[in-house]
């Protein structure tokens, strides 16, 4: 069986790294339909190596016949045109964060939670969740079946590609103008993100944290276990794909860090890149274009009972977003009746 497939914010980032994704991994589709903004109509956007797609207008589109719809345009568009996408009986797989925490709609990464997707048609939606959320529960997901997490505190270093193409050609400017004695005012972010690091991604909130941070803490209690404790520090850096993040554990049972690398060696989605040596870590250089999420640095933590550090990072436009969509479609036809 085939389907019919629009991909909603094709011309962006994530929009065209889905495209590829679907390609990539043979999704079986019946025909591709290439959706974005009014401003980009008419624009094309490559599915696979051979074929040209010309975007069409998501205001004008009817998703009837549509079978899934994968959707990365902003949350403020996904408000509006993935309820209607449904309501036209479309499954809408959505990146944005507009629907994350609504109860009933389902917050899935496959190789963490795939039984979520067992009542999807109730609203038609699924949700993805946060990039950075999404890396972390699918390297501690098995290491919580093993030990049970009572508490996580992570520090992210969070590449320009998750503010959107802008944001990347901001750093390209300004790292470009400082090496010819220049200077360009940063307008997509707070500070200058050349040679910088920014402790603040998306808006503050009451109790100082910011949303992104608010946002792993809540996502990986809907995804993992709403009684784990997470406290987190979300920090744009200088790198243009990629997402980092530096992980204290604290379990329930003891877990030793031999036990835990040879857990995480056979997990789903993990790739373990962990030598005591120069260069035996990954980096967001090795992993940019890689579906897995890379884990380094396993180690003990001898200032709590039970604790465990570790170093996590992915491609946070390939798993963090387009890859973790296609495969919820993928899990759809494969066990959920699609």
């Amino acid at each position: 069986m085939s389907y019919k497939v629009a991909v909603v914010g094709a011309t962006g980032n994530v929009g065209r790294e889905m495209l590829e994704t679907l390609s990539a991994r043979k999704f079986p589709v019946s025909e591709v339909v290439a959706l974005a903004s009014k401003k980009s109509k008419g624009k094309e956007v490559s599915y696979g190596d051979t074929k040209i797609l010309t975007s069409q207008v998501l205001e004008d589109y009817d998703f009837t016949g549509t079978d899934i719809a994968l959707f990365s345009p902003g949350a403020s568009v996904s408000k509006i045109h993935a309820p209607r996408a449904a309501s036209q009986g479309c499954v809408v797989i959505d990146n944005t964060s507009y629907f994350r925490m609504d109860k009933d709609i389902p917050l899935v990464v496959p190789e963490v939670n795939a039984e979520a997707l067992k009542n999807f048609r109730h609203r038609n939606i699924i949700a993805n969740p946060n990039c950075s959320t999404m890396q972390m529960v699918v390297a501690l997901k098995p290491l919580h079946d093993a030990a049970t997490i009572k508490r996580i505190v992570v520090s992210t270093y969070q590449s320009v590609s998750g503010a959107g193409k802008d944001a990347m050609d901001e750093l390209f400017e300004q790292t470009k103008a400082l090496f010819m004695n220049d200077t360009r005012e940063a307008k997509k972010f707070t500070k200058r993100i050349a040679f910088n690091v920014i402790p603040h991604i998306d808006v503050f909130m009451e109790d100082g944290s910011t949303k992104e941070e608010w946002k792993m803490v809540e996502e990986t209690k809907k995804i993992l276990d709403p009684h784990i404790q997470v406290t987190a520090t979300c920090v744009r850096v200088p790198v243009f794909v990629g997402h980092s993040e530096s992980i204290n554990i604290e379990f329930e049972r003891p877990l030793s860090a031999d036990e835990a690398r040879e857990i995480l060696h056979d997990a789903p989605g993990v790739a373990v890149v962990d030598r005591r040596e120069n260069g035996g870590y990954q980096t967001p250089a090795e992993a940019t274009g890689e579906d897995a999420v890379f884990v380094s640095r396993i180690r003990e933590d001898h200032t709590v009972t039970n604790g465990l550090n570790l170093w996590c990072v992915s491609d946070n436009l390939r798993k963090g977003a387009a890859l973790n969509a296609v495969q919820i479609a993928e899990e759809l036809v494969a066990n959920y009746g699609l």
